[in-house]
Parts: structure tokens; C-alpha cells; sequence
């Protein structure tokens, strides 16, 4: 049987009804596919689309902890900062960080040692090679072999909340807020 049938005749132009069943089945194929790889693509990176409250200036003043004193990259230095170590997740559910921004658990922040605050990183995970766009806000990680504390959203996304820890690279995207904002 032909797949197409004639609907009514206009001046010699015939107007075709397709096999609606055929059509169905091929728009939902690519309707799935699209689906498909829109959620691949969202798998790989998260976009860094949260607001923040702008934070005026850089918080790079060296600091003394338990009777050790860290010395924070300079801006310039920090654009170009790319490390791989040991990533961490802390919750900090409404505490405010070391630039005085509240932090809750579904943002996506982190805490690093010596980057000025605020900067924006990406955090590539080195297993599955996921990645994302976090806020470092905060200070710390202060255990031996870690580089970077992450939020739990971020450890849940970039999946190693069931580990704990995980082997992650550490890229510096930009560094400071509004008109203190650089990138390199």
C-alpha cells in the first residue's frame, strides 16, 4: 500500500496526507534524540549562572591559621593559576564564607587556600572528566593533600559525593566581582 494517499485535488495540486504512523514514530525518534543530547551536553559542564552578591575589591591579604601563614596569589598571578590535587566537599549551610557571603548547600561554591576572593574556577573532575564553574568565597581546605573544598552540590554534579574525595584540576577562569572583575 502507498504511504501516501491523495486528499482532495485543487487545480491539479494534490495536497498528501503522510502515514501518520510513520510520522509519529519518526518525530518521536528525533524528539528522543534531542532530548538525548541536550542531556549529554549538560552533563558535561554546568554553566556558571548564579547571582552573587558583588563583592568590592580582592580579599588577598596573607592570614595566619593555627600558626600557619598563607600567602595569597596576586591577581595577576592567579588568571593563570591551573593546578591538579584532591578535591574535598564541606557544607556550610548558611554560614557566611571568609568574604561574608552566605553560603548554602545548593550553590555552587568552593573554598581554596591561597586564590584571592571572590574568583570563579573551573573544577574539571579527573575520573569522568565532568565538569563545572564554581565561586571560591571561602578559605580552606586546611588538611594536608587537599587543594579545594567544594559544596555538595558541586561533589553531587561532578559525582564523588558517595567518595568524598576525588583527583580534580583547578582552572582559574576570572578573579573579583562587577568592575573589579579580570579575566586573562
Amino acid at each position: 500500500q502507498d504511504k501516501f494517499a491523495p486528499l482532495f485535488d485543487i487545480d491539479r495540486t494534490f495536497v498528501l496526507i503522510y502515514n501518520t504512523k510513520g510520522m509519529i514514530k519518526t518525530l518521536s525518534r528525533l524528539a528522543l534524540l534531542a532530548a538525548g543530547l541536550l542531556a549529554f551536553t549538560a552533563c558535561q559542564q554546568q554553566r556558571y549562572t548564579q547571582k552573587f552578591p558583588v563583592y568590592k575589591g580582592y580579599k588577598k591579604a596573607p592570614y595566619t591559621l593555627k600558626g600557619v601563614r598563607y600567602y595569597p596569589l596576586s591577581v595577576e598571578d592567579a588568571l593563570y593559576y591551573k593546578e591538579d590535587g584532591i578535591a574535598s566537599f564541606y557544607e556550610a549551610d548558611g554560614d557566611p564564607g571568609a568574604i561574608g557571603q552566605r553560603l548554602y548547600r545548593h550553590q555552587f561554591y568552593a573554598a581554596h587556600r591561597t586564590l584571592p576572593l571572590p574568583c570563579v574556577c573551573r573544577v574539571t573532575n579527573l575520573s569522568n572528566g565532568r565538569s563545572c564553574y564554581v565561586r571560591v568565597a571561602d578559605r580552606g581546605p586546611y588538611i594536608d593533600g587537599r587543594l579545594i573544598d567544594v559544596s555538595t552540590r558541586v561533589a553531587r554534579f561532578l559525582g564523588f559525593e558517595r567518595k568524598g574525595l576525588e583527583r580534580v584540576r583547578v582552572e582559574v577562569i576570572s578573579v573579583g566581582d562587577g568592575p573589579w572583575k579580570r579575566t586573562r
